[in-house]
């Protein structure tokens, strides 16, 4: 039988980055003691409060059909954040609510580009990157996030990499897998490249509650001169602690909105009313749980840093925000695949190896903070002694 192309594009692009991680859950389901540091997963539970607020509305009835833009009440809520944020009007026309971060990237870049052109995105990149751009046709443009630079993205590196395809630039921060944090001084100088070649800009802030102490949040919808080429999408999966509930949003200039309704109503008819009752009263405010979860984020990257930096010829990147720190053990001589298969195996510590992020993360691992201090600890000693036998080339 004959599949369509988009079959194609996308094969090896899911399940085969998350191998390390369903086997070891495949283990842990056999009964087998295994530290799973793969997956950002909140550590607490959303707030009580919209858990009852959508239970609430389910009592209420309130779980029929939507609209293809979102719930009255959520664009309100959305357009008094936004607004306040960035001290100028962002009106409800410019939302449109989706089931998540990962379908607004995906409505988002089937409106923004088509086969043959080119989304320049950072490397490395999250894992689901690759799929949402290449399923639309256009092709991937690796900008080489450097660690002398912070795993920050720089404009030159964009410049170098920019031909007449090119159509998108995309952003991502807070930064995952790495954890960085673009400055505004970043984002003015990407901002001039982008204009310069009339680039759309679309920026994944899904992590912006989770910055760590001292950092500052800055965005291309900060800068009025942007907003005109400027889409970003979030969610509250985990600024709220709350990734089933599948509530996520994208922003952006009328006109976009207006052009991609179409798209929107064609995956799916809205999101569902009782959600996005809960999402209202989540964006209205500062997320409670938000502000611990990065607290314990920060305490456990420096606990990773203080039990692996230097020792066994790792290194490991301080992230400034998210739920994770990734780990140089190029030194070793294996891959991030092979250690992390291996580590698995022989230490029953299960970690996601870098390739899944990029090749620029070729030799590293990504380990997620969002497991207890002890457990942690536990694992950084079983991974150090790993490394260490490979040192000796046991």
């Amino acid at each position: 039988m004959k599949y369509a192309a988009v079959t194609e594009r996308l094969a090896g692009l899911g399940g085969a980055k998350w191998e390390v991680h369903a086997k070891a859950k495949a283990m842990i389901a056999a009964g087998e003691d295994v530290l799973l540091l793969t997956i950002g997963e909140p550590d607490v539970p959303p707030p009580s409060a919209l858990i009852d607020t959508a239970k609430a509305a389910m009592n209420e009835g309130r779980f029929g059909y939507s609209n293809g833009r979102g719930e009255p009440a959520l664009l309100a809520a959305l357009s008094a954040r936004y607004t306040e944020r960035r001290g100028r009007p962002i009106t409800t026309q410019q939302f449109m609510a989706f089931p998540g971060t990962q379908t607004s990237l995906f409505a988002v870049l089937t409106g923004l580009v088509g086969p043959g052109d080119e989304v320049l995105v950072g490397d490395p990149m999250y894992a689901t990157y690759e799929g949402v751009i290449m399923a639309p046709g256009a092709k991937v443009v690796p900008v080489p996030l450097r660690p002398e630079h912070g795993f920050r993205m720089q404009a030159a590196d964009v410049e170098a990499r920019i031909t007449p395809r090119s159509r998108v630039l995309m952003l991502n921060t807070p930064h995952n897998p790495t954890g960085a944090v673009l400055t505004a001084e970043d984002i003015l100088a990407l901002g001039r490249v982008a204009k310069a070649h009339d680039l759309w800009i679309l920026s994944d802030e899904v992590y912006e509650e989770l910055i760590f102490a001292d950092g500052k949040f800055a965005s291309p919808l900060d800068v009025a001169d942007l907003a005109d080429r400027t889409v970003a999408v979030a969610s509250i999966s985990k600024s709220h602690a709350a990734p089933g509930f599948r509530s996520g949003w994208a922003v952006g200039p009328e006109e976009f909105v207006a052009a991609l309704l179409p798209v929107a109503e064609t995956m799916l008819f809205g999101n569902q009313p009782f959600i996005a009752d809960m999402t209202a009263q989540a964006v209205a405010k500062p997320s409670e749980v938000a502000r611990g979860m990065a607290e314990r984020f920060a305490r456990r990257a420096r606990l990773i840093k203080d039990a692996l930096h230097g020792k066994n010829s790792i290194h490991v990147h301080e992230p400034a925000a998210g739920m994770f720190s990734v780990v140089d053990i190029r030194a070793t001589g294996l891959s991030g695949e092979v250690f992390a298969r291996r580590l698995l195996d022989e230490e029953k510590v299960a970690v996601m190896p870098g390739e899944s992020f990029g090749p620029a993360l070729n030799g590293w691992l990504r380990l997620s903070l969002t497991r207890s201090d002890d457990e942690l600890a536990e694992a950084c000693r079983r991974l150090s002694a790993f490394a260490a036998r490979q040192l000796k080339g046991a």
